[in-house]
């Protein structure tokens, strides 16, 4: 039996898998940012930013520093809020432009349920903050 603080095995390695893929994904967006590829600057200027390669270090740098946070156990929560508040700018980014729900505008949720759903099934903490019930009380 499994309580709120101790997952089950399966339970443990579904949610580092979802964080793994958060995580990769991740590293190579933030990555491409500091490099920054030409694709980079070009996809920044179509979707009403300034195509320079200081912004787009800048926000290669705070991608991957909210990665680390993210992936370091004592500071994943924290982590997983920056990251969120990332996502969320990309999400209304892609609405502003119109660009297509499904693929364009929701993939930053995609992204973001996937890095609480992979935190929550790992972390101990959150899964006692926040306690999904099972049946009815």
């Amino acid at each position: 039996m499994t309580t709120a603080t101790t997952p089950h095995r399966g339970q443990l390695w579904t949610g580092r898998v979802l964080s793994g893929l958060v995580v990769l994904f991740m590293i190579f967006d933030g990555g491409i940012k500091l490099v920054p590829l030409g694709i980079v600057t070009e996809t920044m200027a179509q979707l009403g930013y300034p195509a320079t390669d200081a912004l787009a270090r800048g926000l290669g740098i705070l991608l991957l520093l909210s990665t680390l946070l993210y992936v370091v156990p004592r500071t994943s929560v924290l982590g997983a809020i920056l990251l969120t508040g990332y996502l969320g700018g990309a999400i209304a980014t892609q609405l502003r432009v119109g660009n297509p729900v499904f693929s364009h505008l929701l993939f930053g949720l995609y992204l973001g349920l996937m890095a609480w759903g992979g935190l929550y099934l790992r972390d101990a903490r959150l899964r006692a903050l926040i306690p999904l019930r099972q049946g009815r009380d």
